[in-house]
C-alpha cells in the first residue's frame, strides 16, 4: 500500500490483486488540491493494468469541477485500457455533477468535427443563409412598409417624443462628426486634383470637382456610412438588449406590436434626419475645398461662383434622394439584426457588427444602382 500525503488531501492505493485495484482519496477534492494528486492518481490506474479499478470516495468532504474532471480522467484511461471503473462513497450532490460529465468531454476532438468541411458544402451553407436571410429582409421591408403606411394616416399612433429623442441623438449629435469628416473630403479631394490639373493650368476647376463629387456622391455617402457605423449599431443595440432581455417579447404579450412601437420611430427620425445631415455634410465639404483655392490664390467669390456655375439643382436633389434611402436603409437595417439578437453574452455585439456590416454593403449596392439609374436618366 502508498500513501502519499498533501495538506488537505490523501491519496491511497490498494493492490492490485486478483485483477483488482483500489484507490482511496480523502479530504477537500478542489481545483488547488486536485493538481497535486493528479498526475499520481493517473500513473497508478496506468501502471496497475487491472481489470477493475475501484475508487473510494467516502472520504470527499468537498469536491469541485477539478475533482469531478479527475474521476472522468481516470474513467476515460479505464476504459481505454478495456477495463472498468467504479466510484464508490461518493455524496449525491458530487455525484450528480460526475453524471452530468462525459468522458469525451476531455478527449480529442472526434475526426468527424475536426475534417475540414468540403468547399461545395461551405458554399450551398452560405448560400442558403444568404438566401434566408433575404426572406427575413423582404418580410421585414413589408412590416415596415405596413408600419409606415398606418403612421403616415395615423399620425398620433406615433411616439412623437421617442422619435424626436432618436432624431437628436441619430442627427444632431452626429454634427461634429460629419463636419470633421465632410471638411477633411473637401480638403483631400482639392489637394489631390491641384497637382494633376496644375499641368495642364486648369487649377479653377478644382471647384467643379469638389461641388460635383460632395453635392452627387460624396455627401450623402459619406453621411450614410458615418450613420450606420454610429446609429444603425446603436439601434441594433438598443433592440438587441430588449430582445435579451425579453422585453420585445413581453410587448408582444400585451399587444404591442414591436415594428409599430419600436421601429417605426427609429425610422422616421433617421430618414428625416439624413438629408438634413446630408445638406450639412456638402456645405462643409464645399468650405474645406474652399480653403484650398484660397491657398492657390483663387478669391473665394471665384470658387463660389464656378461651383455655382458647375453645380445644378438636379445635382442637389439627386444627392438628397440617395440620402432619403440611404437613411431607410440604415435604421431599418440596424433595427432587423437588433430583432434578430440571440441569446448569450455576444449576442447583442454580433448583432451589432453585422448591422454595421450589412448596413454599408446595402449602401454600396444601393448607391451603385443610383449610379446606373441616374446614368441613363441623364440626372
Amino acid at each position: 500500500m502508498a500513501t502519499t500525503s498533501q495538506t488537505s488531501i490523501d491519496l491511497r492505493s490498494e493492490g492490485p490483486h486478483n485483477g483488482s485495484f483500489k484507490l482511496i482519496i480523502a479530504g477537500r477534492l478542489d481545483s488547488t488540491t486536485t493538481g497535486n494528486i493528479w498526475s499520481r492518481a493517473t500513473a497508478a490506474v496506468k501502471k496497475a493494468k487491472a481489470a477493475t479499478v475501484e475508487v473510494d470516495a467516502s472520504g470527499i468532504d468537498y469536491c469541485d469541477g477539478a475533482g469531478i474532471a479527475l474521476f472522468v480522467q481516470l474513467r476515460r484511461l479505464q476504459s481505454n485500457a478495456g477495463g472498468s471503473l467504479q466510484i464508490t462513497g461518493l455524496r449525491p450532490e458530487f455525484a450528480e455533477l460526475l453524471d452530468g460529465s462525459e468522458p469525451e468531454s476531455l478527449g480529442e476532438t472526434p475526426a468527424e468535427n475536426t475534417a475540414s468541411t468540403r468547399l461545395a458544402e461551405e458554399i450551398g451553407e452560405a448560400s442558403v443563409d444568404v438566401w434566408r436571410d433575404i426572406q427575413i429582409l423582404v418580410s421585414f421591408v413589408g412590416e415596415l412598409s405596413v408600419g409606415l403606411l398606418y403612421a403616415a394616416i395615423h399620425p398620433r399612433s406615433v411616439r412623437w417624443r421617442d422619435a424626436l429623442r432618436v432624431a437628436e441623438a441619430a442627427g444632431v449629435n452626429a454634427l461634429p462628426i460629419v463636419a470633421l469628416v465632410s471638411f477633411l473630403m473637401g480638403l483631400i479631394m482639392a489637394f489631390q486634383a491641384a497637382i494633376p490639373l496644375r499641368q495642364f493650368g486648369a487649377e479653377l476647376f478644382i471647384a467643379n470637382l469638389i461641388g460635383l463629387s460632395m453635392l452627387r456622391e460624396l455627401g450623402p455617402l459619406m453621411t450614410a456610412i458615418i450613420l450606420a457605423g454610429r446609429s444603425g449599431s446603436a439601434f441594433a443595440a438598443e433592440l438587441g438588449t430588449m430582445k435579451v432581455r425579453e422585453e420585445i417579447d413581453a410587448l408582444r404579450t400585451m399587444g404591442l406590436d414591436p415594428v409599430r412601437f419600436l421601429i417605426v420611430t427609429r425610422v422616421v427620425a433617421a430618414v428625416c434626419m439624413t438629408p438634413l445631415l446630408t445638406i450639412f455634410a456638402d456645405l462643409v465639404g464645399l468650405m474645406g475645398g474652399s480653403v484650398v483655392m484660397l491657398s492657390l490664390g483663387f478669391p473665394l467669390v471665384t470658387f463660389f461662383h464656378q461651383v455655382q456655375y458647375a453645380v445644378s439643382y438636379g445635382s442637389l436633389v439627386g444627392g438628397l434622394v440617395k440620402a432619403f434611402v440611404f437613411g431607410i436603409l440604415v435604421a431599418g437595417i440596424g433595427c432587423l439584426r437588433g430583432l434578430q439578437t440571440k441569446t448569450g453574452a455576444t449576442a447583442v455585439g454580433e448583432s451589432t457588427t453585422s448591422a454595421v456590416v450589412s448596413g454599408i454593403i446595402l449602401i454600396a449596392i444601393t448607391d451603385g444602382i443610383f449610379s446606373v439609374v441616374y446614368y441613363y436618366l441623364g440626372v
